[in-house]
């Protein structure tokens, strides 16, 4: 059901800016902007529960709480980096939004270091064990 509404919203969103592109077409972008931010409210609840999913799995399992940081901190640069990206790109600076991605993708992969370190002591301690 919650996909539907942000179906609705999302539909809503780009017929309101059609519209407004015609007439203001200054407030086009405000449109948007506003209609992102009401679906990126939606799925707010379901970022929540899994925010709680992964404490209560990092707490059970044993899991290095900093490598549960360093996903959640990757997962947020991603979602910051598109939702930038695609609001450059409907403004029709498609180059900058590119590169944008590109320093998101680098910014990634530096942050992913500890989890790539961590990866290999594990593998290192389990062919010890061999």
């Amino acid at each position: 059901m919650v996909i539907l509404q942000l179906c609705c919203i999302a539909v809503i969103t780009a017929v309101c800016a059609f519209i407004l592109k015609s007439h203001k077409s200054e407030l086009v972008p405000l449109c948007l902007t506003a209609g992102g931010i009401i679906i990126f409210l939606f799925a707010f609840d379901y970022l929540t529960e899994s925010v709680e999913f992964l404490r209560t799995f990092s707490e059970t399992s044993g899991v290095d709480n900093e490598i549960i940081r360093v996903i959640f901190k990757i997962i947020g640069i991603g979602f910051l980096i598109e939702l930038t990206a695609s609001s450059v790109k409907e403004l029709g600076f498609e180059g900058v939004a590119d590169k944008l991605i590109l320093c998101g993708k680098i910014i990634i992969f530096v942050v992913a270091i500890p989890i790539l370190s961590s990866t290999y002591k594990i593998i290192i301690s389990l062919i010890e064990l061999a």
